[in-house]
């Protein structure tokens, strides 16, 4: 569920009156994962990577109580669950973007992220979660990238996870990501435990077979 809730009741007061008219108030981290075990665990198990990676966004966010708070056109809201959000090619040959449910249990998220991805992409249509604070993502596959920033738009201010191509190496697989979130929403500190818990998350993949 999505309600609004008064800036001065959470701890994010000062950070809406510093930020919420800022022009620009989105900020950038940049960390380079090490996804061995979930390239391997991908490979093994027939998984999607990215669909791997996303569950364990959701993971390493779903402690992390700044994640539940969004701001939106001037006024802060309170979410009770989260989401995830891929952007899929669709038969049309444009892109449409799919809003999956986060679900503690693995085999239960794996499912509705297939039945989603399949259905928006087959019918060229977005699908969208209008009651759960939705974490975005883009991969952009085609070539190794160290770095994306993504554009900023009043429309969606919700905090984004990209990636290029993984960077295999002789014994370590590495993949650089790029955090994007609003100032109001969290800082840099709340950025680097949400990455820090996010390689950690990444690490243990290995145990994921039925749920954690």
């Amino acid at each position: 569920m999505k309600h609004p809730i008064s800036p001065s009741e959470t701890s994010r007061a000062e950070a809406f009156n510093l930020w919420m008219s800022s022009p620009m108030p989105m900020v950038t981290l940049v960390k380079t994962l090490d996804v061995t075990k979930l390239l391997k665990y991908s490979r093994r198990h027939n998984e999607s990577f990215n669909m791997l990676l996303c569950w364990c966004i959701c993971r390493a966010a779903r402690e992390i109580r700044e994640f539940y708070i969004l701001p939106e056109k001037g006024e802060l809201f309170c979410y009770d669950s989260l989401a995830v959000n891929v952007i899929v090619n669709n038969k049309k040959g444009g892109i449409s973007s799919c809003d999956i449910p986060y679900d503690d249990d693995f085999q239960s998220f794996a499912e509705e992220y297939h039945r989603r991805t399949i259905l928006s992409a087959n019918d060229s249509k977005s699908i969208f979660l209008e009651d759960r604070m939705v974490i975005g993502t883009s991969a952009v596959i085609g070539t190794e990238l160290d770095c994306i920033v993504n554009q900023y738009t009043d429309l969606f201010c919700n905090p984004m996870v990209m990636w290029g191509k993984y960077r295999k190496g002789w014994f370590k697989t590495t993949l650089p990501v790029s955090f994007q979130f609003h100032h109001v929403q969290m800082d840099g500190g709340h950025g680097a435990s949400f990455l820090e818990a996010l390689q950690k998350e990444i690490s243990r993949s290995l145990r994921i077979d039925k749920s954690l």
